[in-house]
Protein backbone atom coordinates (compact mmCIF):
# COMPACT_ATOMS: atom_id res chain seq x y z
CA UNK A 1 0.00 0.00 0.00
CA UNK A 2 1.80 3.26 -0.49
CA UNK A 3 2.98 5.78 1.89
CA UNK A 4 1.03 8.78 0.77
CA UNK A 5 -2.34 9.57 1.66
CA UNK A 6 -5.48 9.22 -0.65
CA UNK A 7 -6.00 12.38 -1.12
CA UNK A 8 -2.73 13.05 -2.88
CA UNK A 9 -3.63 9.89 -5.25
CA UNK A 10 -6.90 11.38 -5.64
CA UNK A 11 -4.96 14.82 -6.94
CA UNK A 12 -2.62 12.69 -9.35
CA UNK A 13 -5.29 11.32 -11.03
CA UNK A 14 -6.58 14.71 -11.91
CA UNK A 15 -4.61 15.79 -15.26
CA UNK A 16 -5.73 11.76 -16.56
CA UNK A 17 -9.73 13.18 -15.49
CA UNK A 18 -9.11 16.23 -17.45
CA UNK A 19 -8.19 14.45 -20.82
CA UNK A 20 -10.60 11.66 -20.17
CA UNK A 21 -13.28 13.95 -19.65
CA UNK A 22 -12.27 16.11 -22.94
CA UNK A 23 -12.88 12.86 -24.64
CA UNK A 24 -16.29 12.02 -23.33
CA UNK A 25 -17.38 15.86 -23.67
CA UNK A 26 -16.37 15.76 -27.58
CA UNK A 27 -19.44 13.67 -28.40
CA UNK A 28 -22.61 15.19 -29.03
CA UNK A 29 -24.82 12.44 -27.10
CA UNK A 30 -28.09 14.49 -27.10
CA UNK A 31 -30.35 11.77 -27.18
CA UNK A 32 -32.69 13.59 -29.53
CA UNK A 33 -32.07 12.01 -33.51
CA UNK A 34 -34.34 15.12 -34.99
CA UNK A 35 -30.70 17.27 -33.79
CA UNK A 36 -27.61 15.14 -33.59
CA UNK A 37 -26.63 12.23 -34.95
CA UNK A 38 -27.39 8.76 -33.02
CA UNK A 39 -24.19 7.73 -33.85
CA UNK A 40 -22.59 10.57 -31.02
CA UNK A 41 -24.36 8.69 -28.34
CA UNK A 42 -23.41 5.16 -29.50
CA UNK A 43 -19.44 6.53 -29.62
CA UNK A 44 -19.96 8.09 -26.08
CA UNK A 45 -21.25 4.74 -24.84
CA UNK A 46 -18.80 2.76 -26.46
CA UNK A 47 -16.16 5.22 -24.33
CA UNK A 48 -17.65 4.53 -21.29
CA UNK A 49 -17.58 0.72 -21.86
CA UNK A 50 -13.93 0.59 -23.13
CA UNK A 51 -12.85 2.76 -19.58
CA UNK A 52 -15.17 0.07 -17.38
CA UNK A 53 -13.28 -2.81 -19.38
CA UNK A 54 -10.17 -0.97 -19.05
CA UNK A 55 -10.66 -0.99 -15.40
CA UNK A 56 -11.49 -4.55 -14.92
CA UNK A 57 -14.90 -4.36 -15.15
CA UNK A 58 -16.71 -7.86 -15.84
CA UNK A 59 -20.24 -8.54 -18.03
CA UNK A 60 -19.75 -4.83 -19.58
CA UNK A 61 -22.38 -4.57 -22.12
CA UNK A 62 -24.50 -2.16 -24.13
CA UNK A 63 -27.47 -2.61 -22.77
CA UNK A 64 -30.36 -1.95 -25.70
CA UNK A 65 -33.57 0.18 -23.55
CA UNK A 66 -36.91 0.13 -24.94
CA UNK A 67 -36.59 3.92 -25.63
CA UNK A 68 -34.19 2.78 -28.28
CA UNK A 69 -31.10 4.40 -26.49
CA UNK A 70 -28.45 2.23 -24.88
CA UNK A 71 -27.34 2.11 -21.52
CA UNK A 72 -23.92 1.15 -20.25
CA UNK A 73 -23.25 -1.34 -17.87
CA UNK A 74 -20.37 -3.17 -15.80
CA UNK A 75 -19.51 -5.59 -12.83
CA UNK A 76 -16.46 -5.43 -10.43
CA UNK A 77 -16.05 -8.07 -8.11
CA UNK A 78 -15.22 -7.32 -4.47
CA UNK A 79 -13.89 -8.85 -1.61
CA UNK A 80 -15.81 -12.17 -0.76
CA UNK A 81 -18.17 -11.16 1.47
CA UNK A 82 -18.33 -7.40 0.53
CA UNK A 83 -21.84 -5.46 0.14
CA UNK A 84 -22.16 -4.53 -3.00
CA UNK A 85 -22.25 -0.43 -4.45
CA UNK A 86 -24.13 0.86 -7.72
CA UNK A 87 -22.36 3.91 -9.03
CA UNK A 88 -25.13 5.93 -11.91
CA UNK A 89 -24.16 8.31 -14.21
CA UNK A 90 -25.60 9.14 -17.49
CA UNK A 91 -23.63 10.08 -20.71
CA UNK A 92 -26.25 11.93 -22.67
CA UNK A 93 -26.91 15.71 -22.41
CA UNK A 94 -28.77 18.18 -22.96
CA UNK A 95 -28.82 20.34 -26.79
CA UNK A 96 -26.37 22.76 -26.30
CA UNK A 97 -29.04 25.70 -27.17
CA UNK A 98 -27.48 29.04 -28.98
CA UNK A 99 -24.00 27.95 -30.15
CA UNK A 100 -23.30 31.14 -30.90
CA UNK A 101 -23.99 32.64 -26.96
CA UNK A 102 -21.12 30.11 -26.08
CA UNK A 103 -17.86 31.80 -25.07
CA UNK A 104 -15.87 28.71 -26.35
CA UNK A 105 -16.96 25.03 -28.30
CA UNK A 106 -20.18 23.34 -26.61
CA UNK A 107 -18.59 20.24 -27.43
CA UNK A 108 -14.73 21.20 -26.51
CA UNK A 109 -13.63 20.84 -22.67
CA UNK A 110 -12.19 24.51 -22.29
CA UNK A 111 -10.27 25.86 -19.46
CA UNK A 112 -11.34 29.35 -17.97
CA UNK A 113 -11.21 31.13 -14.91
CA UNK A 114 -10.24 28.26 -12.82
CA UNK A 115 -13.11 25.67 -15.01
CA UNK A 116 -13.44 23.79 -17.14
CA UNK A 117 -16.59 24.49 -19.70
CA UNK A 118 -17.99 21.99 -22.18
CA UNK A 119 -21.63 20.77 -22.77
CA UNK A 120 -22.09 17.83 -20.21
CA UNK A 121 -18.85 18.91 -18.29
CA UNK A 122 -20.80 18.48 -14.70
CA UNK A 123 -24.20 17.21 -16.21
CA UNK A 124 -23.43 14.07 -16.18
CA UNK A 125 -20.14 12.97 -17.94
CA UNK A 126 -18.18 14.71 -15.17
CA UNK A 127 -19.75 11.76 -12.92
CA UNK A 128 -18.59 9.30 -14.84
CA UNK A 129 -14.98 10.92 -14.76
CA UNK A 130 -15.70 10.88 -10.50
CA UNK A 131 -16.54 7.38 -10.24
CA UNK A 132 -13.65 5.95 -12.37
CA UNK A 133 -11.66 8.67 -10.56
CA UNK A 134 -12.80 7.56 -7.32
CA UNK A 135 -12.19 3.85 -8.10
CA UNK A 136 -8.63 4.43 -9.86
CA UNK A 137 -7.55 5.91 -6.03
CA UNK A 138 -9.03 2.79 -4.29
CA UNK A 139 -6.83 0.34 -6.28
CA UNK A 140 -3.63 1.92 -5.92
CA UNK A 141 -4.65 1.90 -1.61
CA UNK A 142 -5.00 -2.13 -1.13
CA UNK A 143 -7.89 -2.42 -3.92
CA UNK A 144 -11.86 -1.35 -3.93
CA UNK A 145 -13.68 -2.72 -0.46
CA UNK A 146 -16.91 -3.46 -2.34
CA UNK A 147 -18.87 -5.16 -5.22
CA UNK A 148 -19.36 -2.13 -7.69
CA UNK A 149 -21.96 -2.18 -9.96
CA UNK A 150 -21.93 0.53 -12.73
CA UNK A 151 -24.57 1.86 -14.94
CA UNK A 152 -24.45 4.85 -17.43
CA UNK A 153 -27.56 6.07 -18.94
CA UNK A 154 -28.27 7.15 -22.17
CA UNK A 155 -31.72 9.01 -21.93
CA UNK A 156 -32.09 10.80 -18.83
CA UNK A 157 -32.45 14.12 -20.26
CA UNK A 158 -34.97 13.00 -22.59
CA UNK A 159 -37.63 11.59 -19.76
CA UNK A 160 -37.99 8.55 -21.98
CA UNK A 161 -38.00 6.15 -19.21
CA UNK A 162 -35.54 3.37 -21.05
CA UNK A 163 -33.96 2.34 -18.26
CA UNK A 164 -36.28 2.51 -15.92
CA UNK A 165 -38.65 -0.15 -18.30
CA UNK A 166 -35.22 -2.15 -18.63
CA UNK A 167 -34.27 -2.53 -15.05
CA UNK A 168 -38.11 -3.04 -13.98
CA UNK A 169 -37.74 -6.26 -16.96
CA UNK A 170 -34.49 -7.45 -15.38
CA UNK A 171 -35.06 -6.91 -11.57
CA UNK A 172 -31.72 -8.59 -10.43
CA UNK A 173 -29.46 -6.77 -12.61
CA UNK A 174 -28.61 -3.77 -10.45
CA UNK A 175 -29.11 -5.17 -7.16
CA UNK A 176 -27.17 -3.66 -4.62
CA UNK A 177 -26.67 -2.53 -1.08
CA UNK A 178 -26.22 1.25 -1.66
CA UNK A 179 -26.68 3.33 -4.59
CA UNK A 180 -24.51 6.32 -4.99
CA UNK A 181 -26.31 8.43 -8.09
CA UNK A 182 -23.64 10.62 -9.49
CA UNK A 183 -26.05 13.22 -10.64
CA UNK A 184 -27.13 16.29 -8.20
CA UNK A 185 -25.08 18.60 -6.91
CA UNK A 186 -23.51 20.79 -3.73
CA UNK A 187 -25.72 23.52 -2.76
CA UNK A 188 -22.94 25.73 -3.67
CA UNK A 189 -18.96 24.85 -4.61
CA UNK A 190 -16.97 24.27 -1.07
CA UNK A 191 -19.56 23.04 0.77
CA UNK A 192 -20.91 19.29 0.73
CA UNK A 193 -24.24 18.35 0.42
CA UNK A 194 -26.50 15.48 -0.32
CA UNK A 195 -29.57 15.87 -1.81
CA UNK A 196 -32.82 14.16 0.14
CA UNK A 197 -35.59 14.50 -2.16
CA UNK A 198 -36.09 15.34 -5.92
CA UNK A 199 -39.20 16.92 -7.74
CA UNK A 200 -40.97 14.46 -10.00
CA UNK A 201 -41.63 15.81 -14.03
CA UNK A 202 -44.72 15.37 -16.63
CA UNK A 203 -43.52 16.90 -19.78
CA UNK A 204 -47.12 17.53 -22.16
CA UNK A 205 -47.47 18.61 -25.75
CA UNK A 206 -50.77 20.64 -25.67
CA UNK A 207 -52.15 21.55 -29.32
CA UNK A 208 -55.13 24.05 -30.25
CA UNK A 209 -57.07 24.27 -33.12
CA UNK A 210 -59.43 26.77 -34.27
CA UNK A 211 -59.76 27.06 -37.86
CA UNK A 212 -59.70 24.58 -41.30
CA UNK A 213 -56.37 26.76 -42.33
CA UNK A 214 -55.07 30.42 -41.24
CA UNK A 215 -57.12 33.66 -42.92
CA UNK A 216 -55.90 37.22 -43.27
CA UNK A 217 -56.37 38.64 -40.07
CA UNK A 218 -57.43 42.31 -42.00
CA UNK A 219 -60.22 40.01 -43.41
CA UNK A 220 -60.88 38.04 -40.77
CA UNK A 221 -59.61 39.15 -37.57
CA UNK A 222 -61.85 40.18 -34.87
CA UNK A 223 -64.07 37.23 -35.38
CA UNK A 224 -62.26 34.33 -35.93
CA UNK A 225 -60.86 32.45 -33.43
CA UNK A 226 -56.97 32.79 -33.01
CA UNK A 227 -55.57 28.98 -32.14
CA UNK A 228 -52.41 31.45 -30.80
CA UNK A 229 -54.80 33.77 -28.87
CA UNK A 230 -56.12 30.67 -27.34
CA UNK A 231 -53.31 28.70 -26.24
CA UNK A 232 -51.80 31.76 -24.67
CA UNK A 233 -54.68 32.39 -22.45
CA UNK A 234 -54.16 28.69 -21.76
CA UNK A 235 -50.84 29.25 -20.78
CA UNK A 236 -51.21 32.11 -18.48
CA UNK A 237 -53.86 30.40 -16.89
CA UNK A 238 -51.18 28.10 -15.05
CA UNK A 239 -49.85 30.88 -12.65
CA UNK A 240 -51.25 33.45 -10.92
CA UNK A 241 -50.34 37.03 -10.84
CA UNK A 242 -47.73 36.67 -8.22
CA UNK A 243 -46.29 33.97 -10.66
CA UNK A 244 -46.73 31.22 -8.19
CA UNK A 245 -48.28 27.78 -10.30
CA UNK A 246 -51.86 27.22 -9.91
CA UNK A 247 -52.71 24.02 -11.70
CA UNK A 248 -55.73 22.70 -10.62
CA UNK A 249 -56.17 19.13 -8.23
CA UNK A 250 -51.99 20.29 -7.58
CA UNK A 251 -51.59 21.54 -3.65
CA UNK A 252 -48.78 24.50 -4.08
CA UNK A 253 -48.51 25.05 -0.52
CA UNK A 254 -45.50 23.02 0.65
CA UNK A 255 -43.15 23.93 2.91
CA UNK A 256 -39.74 23.44 3.50
CA UNK A 257 -37.59 22.62 6.69
CA UNK A 258 -34.51 22.06 6.02
CA UNK A 259 -31.50 24.33 4.31
CA UNK A 260 -32.30 27.59 3.74
CA UNK A 261 -32.07 29.64 0.77
CA UNK A 262 -31.30 33.01 0.56
CA UNK A 263 -33.09 35.48 -1.91
CA UNK A 264 -30.00 37.55 -2.43
CA UNK A 265 -28.23 34.03 -3.34
CA UNK A 266 -31.02 32.68 -5.17
CA UNK A 267 -31.11 36.49 -7.52
CA UNK A 268 -26.93 35.66 -8.10
CA UNK A 269 -27.18 32.03 -8.78
CA UNK A 270 -29.98 32.44 -11.31
CA UNK A 271 -29.06 35.46 -12.76
CA UNK A 272 -32.06 37.53 -12.48
CA UNK A 273 -31.89 40.61 -14.02
CA UNK A 274 -31.72 44.04 -11.85
CA UNK A 275 -35.54 45.19 -11.22
CA UNK A 276 -37.08 41.82 -12.15
CA UNK A 277 -38.81 40.09 -9.30
CA UNK A 278 -38.54 36.47 -8.33
CA UNK A 279 -41.88 34.49 -9.16
CA UNK A 280 -44.19 33.05 -6.43
CA UNK A 281 -44.70 33.06 -2.41
CA UNK A 282 -43.18 31.24 0.49
CA UNK A 283 -39.48 31.16 0.90
CA UNK A 284 -37.06 30.60 -2.12
CA UNK A 285 -36.71 26.92 -0.82
CA UNK A 286 -40.32 26.38 -0.47
CA UNK A 287 -41.11 27.50 -4.23
CA UNK A 288 -37.94 25.16 -5.66
CA UNK A 289 -38.15 21.95 -3.81
CA UNK A 290 -41.26 21.56 -1.77
CA UNK A 291 -43.99 23.32 -4.65
CA UNK A 292 -44.75 22.15 -8.16
CA UNK A 293 -43.90 24.57 -11.00
CA UNK A 294 -45.00 24.86 -14.08
CA UNK A 295 -42.41 25.82 -17.37
CA UNK A 296 -43.14 26.08 -20.90
CA UNK A 297 -40.31 24.67 -22.41
CA UNK A 298 -41.56 25.69 -26.35
CA UNK A 299 -44.08 27.13 -28.25
CA UNK A 300 -45.06 26.14 -32.15
CA UNK A 301 -45.97 29.64 -33.57
CA UNK A 302 -44.44 31.59 -36.50
CA UNK A 303 -41.34 33.29 -35.40
CA UNK A 304 -40.89 37.25 -35.50
CA UNK A 305 -39.22 37.15 -38.80
CA UNK A 306 -41.22 36.27 -41.54
CA UNK A 307 -44.28 36.49 -40.21
CA UNK A 308 -47.89 36.92 -42.11
CA UNK A 309 -50.49 39.12 -41.07
CA UNK A 310 -52.33 35.80 -40.00
CA UNK A 311 -55.23 34.52 -38.00
CA UNK A 312 -53.71 31.53 -37.26
CA UNK A 313 -55.25 27.76 -37.11
CA UNK A 314 -53.53 26.11 -35.33
CA UNK A 315 -50.73 26.14 -32.34
CA UNK A 316 -49.22 23.99 -30.02
CA UNK A 317 -46.63 24.43 -26.83
CA UNK A 318 -44.82 21.62 -24.60
CA UNK A 319 -45.38 22.18 -20.97
CA UNK A 320 -43.38 21.21 -18.40
CA UNK A 321 -44.75 20.53 -14.53
CA UNK A 322 -42.47 19.75 -11.76
CA UNK A 323 -43.94 17.97 -8.75
CA UNK A 324 -42.68 17.23 -4.67
CA UNK A 325 -42.82 14.06 -3.30
CA UNK A 326 -45.92 13.21 -2.29
CA UNK A 327 -47.36 13.40 -5.81
CA UNK A 328 -47.15 11.14 -8.44
CA UNK A 329 -46.49 11.56 -12.32
CA UNK A 330 -49.75 10.06 -13.32
CA UNK A 331 -51.43 12.38 -10.75
CA UNK A 332 -49.70 15.57 -12.08
CA UNK A 333 -50.30 14.53 -15.87
CA UNK A 334 -53.98 14.42 -15.31
CA UNK A 335 -54.62 17.47 -13.29
CA UNK A 336 -52.25 19.40 -16.06
CA UNK A 337 -53.96 18.41 -18.47
CA UNK A 338 -57.02 18.99 -17.43
CA UNK A 339 -56.73 22.31 -16.45
CA UNK A 340 -54.91 23.07 -19.49
CA UNK A 341 -58.55 21.17 -21.63
CA UNK A 342 -60.62 23.63 -19.20
CA UNK A 343 -58.78 26.74 -19.57
CA UNK A 344 -59.26 26.66 -23.23
CA UNK A 345 -61.63 29.34 -24.85
CA UNK A 346 -64.00 29.94 -27.30
CA UNK A 347 -64.83 25.62 -27.74
CA UNK A 348 -61.40 25.50 -29.37
CA UNK A 349 -59.85 22.02 -29.74
CA UNK A 350 -57.64 20.61 -27.57
CA UNK A 351 -54.98 17.64 -28.22
CA UNK A 352 -52.60 16.50 -25.07
CA UNK A 353 -49.93 14.07 -25.45
CA UNK A 354 -47.59 12.96 -22.86
CA UNK A 355 -43.77 13.14 -23.80
CA UNK A 356 -42.21 12.30 -20.42
CA UNK A 357 -42.27 11.63 -16.95
CA UNK A 358 -40.12 11.15 -13.86
CA UNK A 359 -41.43 10.46 -10.27
CA UNK A 360 -40.80 12.53 -7.41
CA UNK A 361 -38.24 10.73 -4.39
CA UNK A 362 -37.35 11.22 -1.10
CA UNK A 363 -34.06 9.51 0.66
CA UNK A 364 -33.87 8.34 3.97
CA UNK A 365 -31.13 10.64 5.35
CA UNK A 366 -31.20 8.05 8.97
CA UNK A 367 -29.49 5.12 6.88
CA UNK A 368 -25.59 3.69 7.32
CA UNK A 369 -24.75 4.58 3.92
CA UNK A 370 -25.41 8.47 4.99
CA UNK A 371 -23.70 8.17 8.00
CA UNK A 372 -20.56 7.00 6.07
CA UNK A 373 -20.89 9.86 3.48
CA UNK A 374 -21.02 12.38 6.00
CA UNK A 375 -17.59 11.24 7.44
CA UNK A 376 -16.34 10.88 3.77
CA UNK A 377 -17.71 14.28 3.31
CA UNK A 378 -15.97 15.46 6.26
CA UNK A 379 -12.68 14.13 5.19
CA UNK A 380 -12.63 15.46 1.35
CA UNK A 381 -13.63 19.09 2.21
CA UNK A 382 -13.01 19.53 6.11
CA UNK A 383 -16.77 20.59 7.03
CA UNK A 384 -20.22 18.71 7.76
CA UNK A 385 -22.38 17.92 5.17
CA UNK A 386 -25.60 19.27 4.42
CA UNK A 387 -28.71 17.79 3.25
CA UNK A 388 -30.89 20.10 0.61
CA UNK A 389 -33.27 19.50 -1.78
CA UNK A 390 -33.26 20.15 -5.72
CA UNK A 391 -35.77 20.74 -8.27
CA UNK A 392 -34.66 18.65 -11.12
CA UNK A 393 -36.01 14.85 -11.59
CA UNK A 394 -33.65 11.85 -12.47
CA UNK A 395 -36.48 9.45 -13.12
CA UNK A 396 -34.49 6.10 -11.96
CA UNK A 397 -34.44 7.14 -8.20
CA UNK A 398 -37.68 6.03 -8.14
CA UNK A 399 -37.74 2.83 -9.98
CA UNK A 400 -34.68 1.87 -8.18
CA UNK A 401 -36.06 2.66 -4.81
CA UNK A 402 -39.20 -0.03 -5.99
CA UNK A 403 -37.17 -2.59 -7.21
CA UNK A 404 -34.84 -2.56 -4.24
CA UNK A 405 -36.39 -1.23 -1.53
CA UNK A 406 -33.86 -1.99 1.24
CA UNK A 407 -31.18 -0.81 -0.77
CA UNK A 408 -29.92 2.81 0.77
CA UNK A 409 -29.95 5.49 -1.86
CA UNK A 410 -27.66 9.01 -2.52
CA UNK A 411 -27.48 11.48 -4.35
CA UNK A 412 -24.43 13.75 -5.14
CA UNK A 413 -22.61 15.31 -8.00
CA UNK A 414 -20.77 17.64 -9.78
CA UNK A 415 -24.28 20.28 -10.59
CA UNK A 416 -23.56 23.29 -8.33
CA UNK A 417 -24.67 26.64 -9.33
CA UNK A 418 -22.15 28.30 -11.05
CA UNK A 419 -22.21 24.70 -13.06
CA UNK A 420 -25.07 26.46 -15.62
CA UNK A 421 -26.24 22.90 -16.65
CA UNK A 422 -28.68 23.05 -19.58
CA UNK A 423 -27.95 26.40 -19.99
CA UNK A 424 -24.90 28.24 -22.36
CA UNK A 425 -21.99 28.12 -21.21
CA UNK A 426 -21.83 24.95 -19.00
CA UNK A 427 -19.00 24.19 -16.95
CA UNK A 428 -17.57 21.98 -14.05
CA UNK A 429 -15.24 22.97 -11.24
CA UNK A 430 -12.04 20.50 -11.11
CA UNK A 431 -11.91 20.95 -7.42
CA UNK A 432 -15.30 20.03 -6.96
CA UNK A 433 -14.20 17.09 -9.01
CA UNK A 434 -10.99 16.38 -7.16
CA UNK A 435 -12.85 16.66 -3.91
CA UNK A 436 -16.14 14.89 -4.95
CA UNK A 437 -13.45 11.36 -6.24
CA UNK A 438 -11.76 11.31 -2.81
CA UNK A 439 -14.79 11.74 -1.24
CA UNK A 440 -16.91 8.61 -3.22
CA UNK A 441 -13.44 6.45 -2.55
CA UNK A 442 -13.81 7.47 1.30
CA UNK A 443 -17.29 6.37 1.47
CA UNK A 444 -16.94 3.04 -0.28
CA UNK A 445 -14.13 2.48 1.97
CA UNK A 446 -16.22 3.84 5.41
CA UNK A 447 -19.11 1.87 4.15
CA UNK A 448 -17.41 -1.26 3.70
CA UNK A 449 -15.91 -1.39 7.03
CA UNK A 450 -19.38 -0.45 8.62
CA UNK A 451 -20.66 -3.49 6.57
CA UNK A 452 -18.11 -5.69 7.79
CA UNK A 453 -18.79 -9.06 10.18
CA UNK A 454 -18.22 -8.31 13.79
CA UNK A 455 -15.25 -10.84 15.18
CA UNK A 456 -16.37 -12.55 17.53
CA UNK A 457 -12.93 -12.84 19.56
Amino acid sequence: MPSVPLSETVASLMPRARTELAELVSYASVADERQFPRSESEKAAGWVADALRGEGFQDVALLDTPDGTQSVYGLLPGPVGAPTVLLYAHYDVQPPLDESAWLSPPFELTERDGRWYGRGAADCKGGVLMHLTALRALKEHGGVPVTVKVIVEGSEEQGTGGLERYAEAHPDLLTADAIVIGDAGNFRVGLPTVTSTLRGMVQLVVRVATLEGNLHSGQFGGAAPDALAALIRMLDSLRDASGATTVDGLDGSGTWTGLDYPEEDFRRDAKVLDGVELIGTGSVADRIWARPSVTVLGIDAPPVIGATPSVHATAGALVSVRVPPGVTAEQAAEALTAHLRSAAPWGARVEVTQRGSGQPFHADTSSPAYSAMAEAMREAYGQELAIAGQGGSIPLCNTLGTLYPEAEILLIGLSEPEAQIHAVNESVSPEELERLSLAEAVFLQRYAASKAPVSAG
